[in-house]
């Protein structure tokens, strides 16, 4: 039965994260596919060829996105897409939107931003506990002004879902700023826990033990 048992963890340790991963694919796949619906319908590949095509929306998107770059990389692109700013700013909430959508996405997408590159340590949701979370900035000046202090803003997220989480306004002297990766930070919320990089054994603490 030991043997048995060996056997079938072997086989479910390389089953099982490549399980994950297709769904995971699939999932992200399926979803960029709904593109497709934006065409018209005698264009759509149901229509056209009677069966759908799996990542066609995800090859439009690509398609899509390097068209745009390659309008907007010159000067009369540039200049529409100005025009098409200056309208969106006379629309009260559709400004507001769009304006942090477009910063967020510059910020994460440019090499000089900073938010979401350093890795902190907080206390939360109460003392004595920790949680993994990302500096996105500093606070707005107002709050640091009528609080007295020097407030930072965090995103605490989720798991096993990180895209999902909350955003939190917390005294800079209150978090531990880490040397770890964004990248290790995100394997250990995924996992919940269960994978720690640059750790052989990682629940070896939990027993009292040191990892070998």
């Amino acid at each position: 039965m030991a043997k048995l048992r060996r056997y079938f963890i072997a086989g479910l340790l390389v089953w099982l994260p490549l399980g994950v991963t297709i769904v995971l694919i699939k999932y992200l796949v399926d979803f960029m596919d709904q593109v497709v619906q934006w065409l018209p319908a005698a264009l759509q590949p149901e229509n056209l060829f009677g069966f759908r095509i799996p990542g066609l929306g995800a090859v439009l998107l690509v398609a899509l996105m390097m068209l745009t770059g390659v309008i907007v990389a010159h000067l009369f692109g540039r200049q529409l897409v100005s025009v098409g700013e200056r309208l969106l700013a006379r629309i009260p909430l559709v400004r507001a939107i769009y304006s942090a959508a477009k910063q967020l996405t510059e910020t994460l997408f440019s090499g000089s931003g900073q938010s979401f590159r350093k890795v902190v340590l907080v206390e939360y949701p109460r003392p004595g506990l920790w949680t993994l979370a990302f500096l996105t900035g500093t606070a707005a000046a107002e709050v640091r002004q009528k609080t007295g202090r020097d407030l930072i803003n965090i995103f605490v997220p989720t798991t096993p879902n990180p895209t999902s989480g909350f955003f939190l306004m917390a005294a800079r002297d209150s978090v531990i700023e880490l040397d770890m990766s964004v990248d290790s930070a995100l394997r250990i919320i995924l996992s919940a826990g269960a994978v720690v990089p640059g750790e052989t054994h990682p629940a070896a603490g939990a027993k009292g033990q040191a990892p070998a």
